[in-house]
């Protein structure tokens, strides 16, 4: 349809031949995709975890049980997992300057419909949208990644991005605890909806498509970075191609859906039941509970960019041993968390962050391996494809857990956690070697439009 017409890839124009003019224009494209899509996914955090921090004042309220607001985090959860695949599939045929855009524009206005109802089907009718459209945000950010830095520097690239989860994350409690407090929960929808609308139009204003669209030529021969598989630029793969031929039908990222899975049950069983263990097991306040529990995502935020320097610089590009040594490392500290003594929150603080340092390692790698291997043009649907498993695993983390809680105590809770820990480590052995890089370059073949011309 026309009217949906500049939701299309931006397709190459002719290539700059004065080298001085691609390097300033590369350098300064590098910078401007990169702060527009991590400021825009920051603002995606903000209309997806707003009303995470305002249910304590929507219980006073109006009146719902955790068990109804349960149901509609369940919601966000099915739609958002299930939108991560179905959209990452739309974003490899899509210009993600305008996907991603709308996308946050309208998770905005589902914020601000969401504070105007009452109703818990509204409610739900309004979440399970939001949770739908914020599939709009990531697998963009996953093509840009792919398209505009290369393989031996795209993990400190990809780590530092990887932050914007914590950054947003962090901001969002902030702001939408400071507004329920002081003007109710409505309005602490409203603002973060009002936020990322802007933020939306932001997003439509700083990004651009590939780097060809502008007149650059592939990363990988503007850095001479060239990857084992040949880098196909300027074709255009249908849904069947992009699905059974680089997604489906390779079976390292089928291995790394299925450590995902598991990689999610620790870091959502972790995130969510950490607290209260704490209390339970530990006799500490909610409070001092809390205040441990914080430095799991600030040991995230520098775990992501450890993760991504260590893949760079150590390991050459190459993603398998950084997943393993940190997945193993996860399992050592899962152990100590559970056997330290009660009491120390310092101690009991230290160990959080350093459970969140090694698991968003794999969090961030995992879902990095998967573009890199399904290759730019599959990069969205592969990673989709990966996190909709991983959604199923963070599922997985609430009622089987809590029943394992429930009948075999934390004891049981923790061997369980670990088990998945131990599963995803033998499943991410075999890519151990997977993702070194060629020294010469493919040639392939780039169709050109002469007739476009570069927008700044």
């Amino acid at each position: 349809m026309k009217l949906f017409s500049f939701l299309r890839p931006s397709p190459p124009i002719e290539e700059i031949k004065d080298q001085e003019v691609v390097k300033q224009n590369y350098s300064y494209w590098r910078w401007r995709t990169f702060y527009g899509m991590y400021i825009g996914y920051i603002f995606y955090y903000f209309s997806r975890k707003s009303f995470t921090f305002a249910m304590p004042s929507l219980i006073q309220d109006l009146g719902f049980t955790k068990g109804e607001l349960g149901i509609l985090a369940s919601i966000l959860s099915i739609t958002y997992g299930a939108s991560k695949f179905l959209n990452g599939v739309l974003s490899d045929r899509a210009n993600p300057r305008y996907f991603m855009g709308f996308g946050l524009i309208l998770t905005g206005l589902l914020n601000i419909f969401f504070g105007l109802s009452s109703s818990i089907l509204f409610f739900a009718i309004f979440w399970g949208l939001n949770g739908y459209f914020q599939g709009y945000g990531w697998p963009p950010c996953a093509r840009l990644l792919m398209h505009w830095y290369s393989q031996k520097e795209r993990g400190r690239w990809w780590g530092f991005w990887n932050t914007s989860h914590g950054i947003g994350g962090a901001l969002i409690a902030l702001l939408t605890g400071f507004c329920a407090e002081a003007w109710g929960w409505r309005v602490a929808m409203y603002i973060p909806g009002a936020l990322c609308i802007v933020a939306g139009l932001f997003i439509i204003n700083r990004l651009r498509d590939t780097p060809q669209s502008l007149g650059l030529p592939v990363i990988e021969k503007h850095r001479n970075d060239y990857p084992e598989e040949k880098v196909e630029e300027g074709i255009t793969l249908s849904t069947k191609e992009i699905l059974f031929k680089h997604v489906f039908n390779n079976k390292f990222i089928w291995m790394l859906a299925a450590s995902y899975f598991f990689v999610y049950v620790i870091r959502t069983a972790i995130n969510d039941w950490s607290a209260l263990f704490l209390v339970e097991a530990k006799g500490y306040s909610i409070l001092t509970a809390g205040a441990c529990v914080f430095w799991f995502e600030i040991g995230g935020i520098f775990g992501s960019l450890a993760a991504g320097w260590a893949s760079d610089r150590i390991f050459k590009g190459r993603r398998g041993p950084v997943n393993v040594l940190f997945g193993l490392a996860v399992i050592f500290a899962l152990f100590a968390f559970w056997a330290s003594p009660a009491g120390v929150a310092v101690l009991d603080s230290v160990l959080m962050f350093v459970i969140g340092f090694f698991i968003f390692g794999p969090q961030m790698l995992i879902g990095m391996v998967a573009a890199e291997l399904a290759g730019k043009n599959a990069a969205g649907s592969s990673n989709g494809f990966v996190n909709l498993v991983a959604y199923i695993g963070a599922a997985t983390a609430g009622y089987p857990l809590g029943i394992i809680c429930q009948n075999y105590g934390w004891q049981g809770f923790f061997g369980a956690v670990a088990i998945c820990g131990a599963l995803s480590v033998f499943l991410l052995l075999p890519l151990w070697k997977v993702g070194a890089r060629r020294a010469e370059p493919v040639p392939v073949p780039v169709e050109v439009s002469k007739n476009e011309t570069t927008e700044a």
